[in-house]
C-alpha cells in the first residue's frame, strides 16, 4: 500500500475496505484516537449562538444564557448576582480561544442553607449508551478540564444520574490564584442503573461555586456513587465564589470520556461543533436587515411563514424571541407590514417549524413577500435544550 507523502503513524486500514487491490473506503485509525470521544458538547466554549454576556444573573436565572449546552444553576433564592461572558481569557498555548467565565457583580458573603451556585451540562441517554452503566462491564468516567479562578481553594465536582437518582462527587483544588490549571479526574463505572435509551437527559454534571449547608451536612459521597441524597452531594469545605464581588472563575477544555485516562483534548471543526449545538438551540435571524425566509398573509390581518430548521432539533421547540414595535416585516406586493413578534404555529415539530403574527398584518390575502428583520435588537431562535 502506498502513501503520498509520509504513511500516517500507526495508520490501519481494515481489510474489509480492501477490493483487488483498491482501497473503497478507508477507516485511518491512529493508535488510541477515536472520533466523538468526547461526551461534552462545546467544550472549548467556542459557540455561543444567544450572545456573548449576560448580566443580572441570580433568583429564577436557571438556564442558558451565553456558551452553548452550558446551564446556569441556582437555588434557594440567593441575592448573588453574576455576569457569565465567553472570555478571550484561556490557558497559553493549549489551543484553546475561548473559556466561559463567571463574575460577581453582587456578593452574598454567606450562603443560606438551601442556597446553590453551579454551572452544568446535561447529556442525553441516547449518547451515553456504550459506558454500560448498570451493568457489569460498567464504564469508568475520566473528565479533564481547564479552571482558573482568583478564589482557590476545595470545589465539588457532581456527576448525577438522572434517571435513577444516583450520584457520584469528588473535588478538585484550585491551588494558585489567577492562572490556569489542568484539573483530571476519574469516576468509577456504575453497576447500578441503566440508562434511558431516548432524548432526554439522563447525565448533568454539576461545577458546584458555592454551596448551602443542605448539600453539605451529611457524609460526602468523595468517588462513591449512591443515592441521591442532597446533605451528600457536596463536600464541606466548597469555597463560595459568590463572597466577594472580586471573585472570578472560567473553565474551558472540558472532556469527559469512557476509561480511566485522559486524552488530549479533542478539537473539532467550527462546522461541526455549531451543527452539534445546534440540536438544541438554532438561531435563524438576528439584528437589523437580515432577510429570514418567505412569508404571506394567510388572512388579511394574518400573516404566516413555515421553514426547515438548519438540521433537526432534540425535540418540538420554544420560540425565543426578542419582541418590540416594527422589529420584523413582511415586504410584499409593493407594500410593508411591520410586525412586532411572532408565535409558534401549532405545525411546528423538531424538524420544521411555523410561525405567525395575527395582530399587526393587513394586507391581502393571499399575498407572499420575504421576512425582513428592521432591528438591531431583532433575534429569532428555537430552543430544544433539555
Amino acid at each position: 500500500m502506498s502513501y503520498i507523502g509520509s504513511k500516517p503513524a500507526d495508520a490501519v486500514l481494515e481489510t474489509d475496505d480492501i477490493a483487488d487491490g483498491i482501497v473503497t473506503n478507508p477507516k485511518l485509525s491512529t493508535g488510541s484516537q477515536q472520533n466523538f470521544r468526547n461526551i461534552i458538547i462545546n467544550g472549548d466554549m467556542s459557540i455561543a449562538q444567544r450572545g456573548t454576556s449576560a448580566t443580572g444573573l441570580s433568583n429564577n436565572d436557571n438556564g442558558y444564557h451565553t456558551c452553548d449546552r452550558w446551564r446556569f444553576g441556582e437555588g434557594g433564592t440567593p441575592t448573588f448576582v453574576f455576569t457569565q461572558s465567553q472570555s478571550t481569557d484561556v490557558p497559553t498555548g493549549q489551543g484553546f480561544a475561548k473559556s466561559l467565565k463567571m463574575d460577581c457583580t453582587t456578593a452574598q458573603s454567606s450562603l443560606n442553607s438551601n442556597n446553590a451556585l453551579r454551572i452544568q451540562q446535561r447529556i442525553e441517554g441516547q449518547n451515553l449508551q456504550y459506558i454500560k452503566k448498570g451493568t457489569s462491564n460498567a464504564e469508568s468516567l475520566t473528565l479533564s478540564f481547564w479552571v482558573k479562578s482568583n478564589k482557590t481553594g476545595t470545589y465539588t465536582l457532581e456527576i448525577a444520574d438522572a434517571d435513577n437518582s444516583r450520584f457520584n462527587s469528588k473535588t478538585y483544588t484550585i491551588s494558585s490564584a489567577n492562572t490556569w490549571e489542568k484539573k483530571t479526574i476519574t469516576y468509577d463505572g456504575d453497576t447500578t442503573g441503566t440508562l434511558d435509551n431516548d432524548n432526554s437527559y439522563s447525565f448533568v454534571l454539576h461545577w458546584w461555586l458555592g454551596v448551602g449547608s443542605d448539600f453539605t451536612s451529611g457524609t460526602f459521597s468523595n468517588g462513591t456513587w449512591g443515592t441521591s441524597v442532597d446533605a451528600n452531594r457536596c463536600s464541606s469545605s466548597n469555597v463560595n465564589l459568590a463572597d466577594s464581588t472580586s471573585n472570578e472563575w472560567y473553565i474551558t477544555g472540558v472532556q469527559l470520556e469512557a476509561g480511566e485516562t485522559a486524552s488530549d483534548f479533542e478539537f473539532l471543526p467550527v462546522d461541526v461543533n455549531l451543527q452539534r449545538c445546534q440540536r438544541y438551540y438554532q438561531v435563524i435571524t438576528s439584528g437589523s436587515s437580515d432577510i429570514f425566509g418567505t412569508g404571506f398573509n394567510y388572512a388579511s390581518n394574518q400573516v404566516r411563514s413555515y421553514n426547515f430548521y438548519y438540521r433537526e432539533l432534540r425535540g418540538t421547540p420554544s420560540l425565543d424571541i426578542e419582541t418590540g414595535s416594527g422589529y420584523y416585516a413582511l415586504l410584499r406586493n409593493g407594500a410593508v407590514d411591520n410586525l412586532n413578534t411572532f408565535q409558534l404555529d401549532g405545525r411546528t415539530n423538531k424538524k420544521s417549524y411555523g410561525i405567525i403574527n395575527t395582530t399587526e398584518a393587513s394586507g391581502t390575502a393571499g399575498q407572499a413577500g420575504f421576512l425582513r428583520t428592521q432591528n438591531a435588537n431583532a433575534f429569532i431562535a428555537f430552543d430544544a435544550e433539555l
